[in-house]
């Protein structure tokens, strides 16, 4: 009996964390536009959206998530891009060309802090190896961080090609998952 009262608790405890309200959920009103129907960057036609998690053991809390502004070739296909930004102790690779530039020509990750550099050189193999890529010589990938030092082993650097690439392909537009997935598990170690 106590088995089948811990399975009702714990479906009980998911349900209710998928339940948890949003900002505007709580009369938070952000901006001065009116959201879309989802809420969500998914919003833009086209967008569409990404994650890897990386969980492992008690100590790997990582992951990665990438944000398409189309689902084409986005370096034959170049997107009107800028960049804010509101805290200037992050990693952010890329960011100079896109403010001399205006465009963007990958899709967007974000990742652990020390995983921004191995993400950046997944995400050039992946443009470099696209149909019509051929002859190109010079990628710019834009990776941000999410720090999870206190969250994750930081300095394993857990995020590679695999789940870069995965992100990439498991990239969708409509509702965006949200919560513990992806560039910021947030889940914390048992340690």
């Amino acid at each position: 009996m106590r088995v089948v009262y811990f399975i009702v608790l714990a479906a009980v405890v998911a349900n209710a964390q998928n339940a948890r309200p949003r900002a505007r959920d709580l009369g938070i009103q952000p901006g001065v536009l009116p959201p879309g129907p989802l809420n969500a960057i998914t919003d833009v036609a086209g967008v569409a959206v990404g994650h890897t998690t990386l969980i492992q053991g008690n100590d790997v809390r990582t992951g990665v998530t990438a944000i398409l502004p189309h689902q084409r070739n986005l370096f034959q296909e170049k997107v009107s891009g800028a960049v804010f930004v509101g805290n200037a102790f992050g990693k952010l690779v890329g960011s100079t060309q896109v403010d001399e530039l205006g465009e963007i020509e990958t899709p967007i990750l974000l990742t652990s802090t020390l995983n921004v550099w191995r993400v950046a050189d997944a995400i050039v193999d992946y443009m470099l190896a696209l149909p019509g890529n051929e002859s190109v010589q010079s990628i710019n990938p834009l990776v941000g961080e999410t720090n999870d030092a206190y969250l994750n082993d930081i300095r394993g650097r857990h995020i590679g090609r695999d789940e870069v690439f995965a992100a990439i392909r498991n990239a969708k537009g409509g509702p965006v998952e949200e919560g513990a997935v992806g560039a910021e598990p947030g889940q914390w170690r048992s340690d």
